[in-house]
């Protein structure tokens, strides 16, 4: 794999099994690529960044850095709490998140989150045992939903 600012060369199969090197931008998310190609609508789009916002104010992502927060001290002592409170801020978009999922619905929510979240459709498709482009249609109806939880216009 090879480097350059925010691109990566990668190695992926074709529809015939054939290695193939690709540059990939580490920038894009999987829902812009999806979208600058033409694969979801606008609506679509914006409900896919809106549910991808409120999860990472929610802090569900995985910690990447070291928390800087004070250590707790004896109960003897005064020190920070041994966890820290969530702001009314993250509590607010873990609520819409959580609602947002579940306006998404049993079977389309996993898909959604991970494409929007975590991972992209090759690699959700792949972890959910899907053939190759069977997660796309079920990404748009989850994404459909949730333009509808996020009041989007059509």
């Amino acid at each position: 794999m090879t480097q350059s600012a925010q691109h990566v060369e990668r190695s992926v199969q074709d529809q015939q099994g054939q290695p193939q090197h690709v540059r990939v931008n580490l920038g894009e998310s999987p829902l812009s690529w999806l979208h600058a190609r033409g694969r979801l609508s606008d609506r679509q789009f914006l409900a896919g960044e809106a549910i991808r916002l409120d999860w990472e104010k929610a802090g569900l992502g995985p910690r990447i850095t070291m928390r800087w927060d004070a250590a707790p001290l004896s109960k003897a002592r005064r020190g920070a709490p041994s966890a820290a409170d969530p702001t009314l801020s993250q509590m607010s978009a873990r609520n819409r998140f959580d609602g947002a999922i579940a306006m998404a619905g049993p079977g389309l929510a996993d898909v959604l989150w991970r494409v929007a979240c975590a991972e992209g459709l090759a690699a959700a498709e792949k972890a959910l045992g899907w053939p190759a482009r069977a997660g796309k249609l079920v990404l748009t109806l989850a994404l459909d939903r949730v333009a509808e939880f996020y009041r989007i216009p059509d």
